[in-house]
């Protein structure tokens, strides 16, 4: 057997085809919705402080971009098994996404920071919304 090489664990047999392609269409709804919510709750609270909406949006494209690179992580540890890889790149986007909320409370008031970590959650509640609502009705 000179020239193969030894084959990983199979860790995609449990899961099915189908499967992986509810799970792929699950991501566009969570990023659209998210988007939706924070439009419309920023032109609310844009006559209150201009400053939160404009965080309450940075927040959910921060969160969007958080939850996606976190599935695509997440899928690559499960291709690739580099737990190294997928610990350097979360503590990357922890710091990254742990900056972005600072610069809101230093130009704008506190309550910017709040209204950025609703932004930056609605995605992942909506996605955990949308993945029980599967679960119920499939």
């Amino acid at each position: 057997m000179e020239g193969s090489r030894q084959a990983a664990p199979n860790s995609e047999a449990a899961v099915s085809e189908a499967d992986l392609r509810a799970y792929h269409d699950r991501k566009r709804p969570m990023a659209v919705w998210s988007l939706g919510f924070a439009v419309l709750a920023a032109l609310a609270l844009w006559v209150w402080s201009p400053i939160t909406a404009v965080a309450l949006v940075t927040g959910t494209i921060c969160g969007i971009a958080n939850a996606l690179l976190t599935m695509r992580g997440g899928e690559r540890l499960l291709d690739h098994q580099s737990v190294s890889a997928f610990v350097i790149s979360s503590t990357l986007r922890i710091v990254v996404f742990g900056i972005v909320p600072v610069e809101f409370v230093l130009h704008g008031p506190l309550w910017a920071m709040a209204s950025y970590f609703v932004g930056f959650f609605t995605p992942l509640a909506l996605y955990a919304m949308i993945v029980a609502r599967a679960f119920r009705t499939g």
